[in-house]
């Protein structure tokens, strides 16, 4: 699957050079405007997608860190590492708000366009996508703006903020709608960076995010997550590692890949580094990842400094950094940490954390490398936890598990498959040898669900790792309990709301704040139950 062309732009530069006439008296007096009938809403399915599956700094700054799968020592992420504030904190807090609601306003534009031109298919695929961004928003802040957003056109300016749960129940019912249209005898997706507009992928992919969305409830409303679970399950979710829902990214193009890019800045690449409680749960395990997703630098402040020099990847040498230490001197300082192993080089080369394992360069900062989305490793791991509950979703847990794993093992290669691919005969044992524990129904639930930490967390989906350790619970985190913390020492559960939103929509905004308590990091929502 190749990244196409920013569509927006070719779509609109596509229209005014076609729309040439001798027509003049027929012609708007704005030269520049593309009207509703001139203009292809497949070029804003490109849109939506990239500009949501292309985080960057928006998910690095806190939730990479706050399920402990990266960890730094460097100040600007204080915000995710120890739970400060730091440089920027307000803009992050906005930062998936306004990106995402942006998205879905071209999903949600794309879907009217599509309506109007008799594009089912496509109509059918804007619903989706709306769905897939709008619970991006809402696993963020809680009650949003949903059945009253995206329609400021039409005079809705200060829209209603729903309660989550009517939020998820439309959405389930919505995804439903959507997927029994898909049709593949009408025309379908020209500008689609998922699938090419395949629309037995499209099905998949459907039922697969129907899956993810059912499951969220599994405490909040186990009746909603059966029934829709098994829908999605009787309807066929991904079944192989070629399902797997990406975005990859053409540098050339402008539309580099945002997370290798912030990776690449030089004090981000010096000073993110692996939690040591991923780090750690590789290396119990044995598992074939650690010798593809980390990399010790070479020696010396300038070495760790440039990202031209590749490090050590051999596995016995892999170290995690623990979360909640800094580089001032103090009593927090790197080099109080348990176990701290020592800098490299010398004097002003001296490099106090050279010895922690960082992600990978080759693997992990392509500026045309992928942005995941939704993996088939994702959805075995969940149905293996709906199997362990007892619903009829087919299979076995075991069976699904194996699956997961093996998925999760081999779904690297599409960072770089000359240095990150694990063979399929690997993968297979490697999850044969390291079967579910059906012992007892907690520790299924518990080893499934670090799996998917582990796995969404390599993939760097670190949104979707954040949610699912919140709703699940597992793996079972030590907080970082910083001096100075906005969370009150626990790891946060929510991002507060957009800061002008009290401005902007304060009736709306009061009525969300007084159904969740407070609006801060730490109140749960709906969905995330104790």
């Amino acid at each position: 699957m190749n990244m196409k062309k920013s569509f927006l732009h070719i779509g609109l530069v596509a229209a005014l050079l076609t729309g040439c006439t001798d027509k003049f008296d027929e012609i708007n007096s704005d030269p520049v405007r593309v009207t509703a009938d001139l203009y292809d809403p497949n070029y804003l399915l490109s849109k939506a997608q990239f500009q949501y599956a292309n985080t960057g700094y928006s998910q690095l700054l806190f939730q990479s860190m706050w399920p402990q799968i990266l960890s730094s020592t460097f100040n600007y992420y204080s915000n995710g590492d120890k739970y400060v504030g730091s440089s920027n904190l307000i803009s992050y807090q906005n930062r998936i708000w306004e990106e995402d609601y942006q998205a879905a306003s071209f999903a949600y534009e794309m879907g009217n366009l599509a309506q109007s031109k008799g594009l089912t298919n496509l109509y059918s695929m804007s619903v989706i996508m709306k769905v897939l961004i709008m619970q991006h928003i809402t696993d963020c802040y809680g009650d949003v703006p949903y059945s009253e957003a995206l329609k400021a056109k039409e005079g809705m300016t200060q829209p209603t903020y729903d309660t989550q749960e009517s939020i998820y129940k439309s959405m389930l019912s919505e995804l439903e709608t959507a997927i029994n249209a898909l049709d593949a005898s009408q025309p379908t997706a020209t500008a689609d960076l998922f699938y090419k507009g395949d629309i037995a992928q499209w099905r998949k992919f459907g039922y697969s995010l129907m899956l993810r969305t059912a499951m969220r409830l599994t405490k909040a409303d186990p009746a909603t997550a059966q029934s829709y679970a098994e829908k999605a399950a009787a309807g066929g979710t991904f079944t192989s590692i070629a399902d797997n829902a990406f975005v990859r990214a053409d540098n050339t193009s402008g539309n580099a890949n945002n997370t290798s890019n912030a990776l690449l800045v030089t004090d981000d690449f010096r000073e993110v580094k692996w939690s040591n409680t991923l780090i750690n749960y590789l290396r119990v395990n044995n598992d074939p990842r650690l010798t593809i997703i980390g990399e010790i630098p070479q020696d010396g402040l300038a070495a760790n400094n440039d990202a031209a020099l590749a490090g050590n990847r051999d596995s016995s040498v892999q170290l995690g950094m623990p979360n909640g230490y800094d580089l001032r001197g103090g009593a927090t300082d790197i080099s109080n940490a348990p176990g701290y192993p020592g800098g490299t080089g010398a004097g002003a080369d001296f490099a106090a954390i050279g010895k922690y394992s960082r992600p990978t360069t080759a693997v992990y900062r392509d500026v045309n490398g992928p942005n995941f989305v939704l993996t088939y490793a994702e959805t075995e791991l969940l149905l293996a936890e709906a199997a362990v509950r007892g619903w009829n979703v087919g299979g076995t847990a075991a069976g699904h598990y194996a699956n997961g794993v093996a998925a999760a093992l081999q779904s690297l290669a599409t960072f770089n498959a000359s240095v990150a691919t694990i063979s399929a005969s690997t993968a297979t044992l490697y999850a044969a040898t390291h079967p579910l524990n059906i012992t007892s129904t907690e520790a299924a639930l518990k080893q499934i669900n670090e799996q998917y930490w582990a796995t969404t967390g390599t993939l760097f989906n670190f949104i979707e790792t954040w949610t699912n350790w919140r709703r699940s619970g597992y793996p079972v985190l030590t907080p970082v309990n910083y001096t100075g913390n906005f969370s009150n020492g626990t790891i946060p559960r929510r991002i507060p709301y957009h800061s002008n939103e009290n401005a902007n929509n304060p009736a709306g905004y009061q009525d969300a704040v007084s159904r969740l308590g407070a609006d801060n990091f730490t109140s749960r929502m709906w969905w995330d139950q104790q």
